[in-house]
C-alpha cells in the first residue's frame, strides 16, 4: 500500500497548545492506568473532523520491560490503540454517536512504518470517514517527529456499557 498524503500537515496544528489534557480526556475515554494512550489533545477541527492528541512515552510505559527486553518498541497494537482513543474521544465529545463508550469494530490497512521508543512524542491525526448510528469509520496517521511510523483506517461501535458492567450476568 502506498503512503497516503497527509491528514493534517504538520505545520497546522502546535504540539505546545494543549486543547485537552488529561483529566478532560478522561471524561470521554474511559482507559485509566496502564491502558489510557494519551497526555493530551491539541487540534480539534469540527469543520474537517480532524483531531490530534500524543502520548509522550516514558520509561515506565508498562510494554517498555517486556517489548523487548534491551531494545524497547512500542508494540503496534498499542499504536493503534492510541489512534482508537483520539477517535473515540473525538467522537464522544462531539456527539457523533448514541453511545457511553466506543469500542474497536475493526482495522483495515494497517502499516506499520517506523519504530517508536520511549522518550518518544506519539503523536496521532485520525480523521472522521462516515459515521452510522452502530458504526464510525475513521483513518489515522501517527508520527514521531514528523516521520510517519503507522497509519490505517479503524471502525469503532457502540459498547453495551449496561451489559458490560460488574455483577451483571454473562
Amino acid at each position: 500500500m502506498a503512503i497516503k498524503s497527509l491528514i493534517l500537515d504538520h505545520g497546522e496544528y502546535d504540539l505546545n497548545r494543549v486543547v485537552a489534557d488529561t483529566a478532560e480526556i478522561q471524561r470521554y475515554n474511559p482507559q485509566r492506568f496502564e491502558m489510557a494512550q494519551l497526555t493530551a489533545i491539541c487540534h480539534e477541527d469540527p469543520d474537517k473532523s480532524i483531531c490530534v492528541g500524543y502520548k509522550d512515552l516514558g520509561p515506565d510505559d508498562f510494554w517498555v520491560r517486556g517489548h523487548m527486553p534491551d531494545m524497547p518498541l512500542m508494540p503496534g497494537v498499542i499504536m493503534c490503540e492510541a489512534a482508537a482513543q483520539t477517535a473515540s474521544y473525538y467522537a464522544l465529545k462531539h456527539k457523533l454517536m448514541d453511545a457511553q463508550v466506543i469500542g474497536y469494530g475493526g482495522l483495515e490497512d494497517v502499516r506499520f512504518r517506523g519504530v517508536v521508543r520511549p522518550g518518544d512524542r506519539f503523536v496521532v491525526v485520525t480523521r472522521l470517514l462516515k459515521v452510522r448510528r452502530l458504526m464510525l469509520t475513521c483513518e489515522f496517521q501517527c508520527f514521531v517527529k514528523e516521520n510517519l511510523v503507522c497509519e490505517g483506517v479503524l471502525k469503532g461501535v457502540p459498547l453495551p456499557v449496561d451489559e458490560l458492567l460488574p455483577g451483571q450476568a454473562y
